[in-house]
């Protein structure tokens, strides 16, 4: 595996933390959504955390390694 994160997931992760209360973070994936959205694409959960802290951190996270989740795009 890689050492270094996609250079796309760490575009993606500075722009949400530019921006954190445009997202929320999933309670049942961790995975990061656009404020608007009622359900996980992923995972359909319907719990969200959507305080700035929660956000940025979880984008610096998930920034920083490569995807291990399944996404409905790659089921598609």
């Amino acid at each position: 595996m890689s050492e270094t994160p996609p250079q796309n997931r760490a575009a993606t992760a500075a722009k949400i933390i530019a921006n954190p209360g445009a997202y929320k973070v999933c309670e049942g994936c961790d995975s990061i959504v656009g404020s608007g959205a009622a359900l996980c694409p992923n995972c359909h959960s319907y719990r969200f955390e959507t305080s700035a802290e929660r956000v940025i951190l979880q984008a610096k996270i998930l920034g920083a390694r490569e995807q291990t989740s399944v996404t409905a795009d790659d089921l598609g």
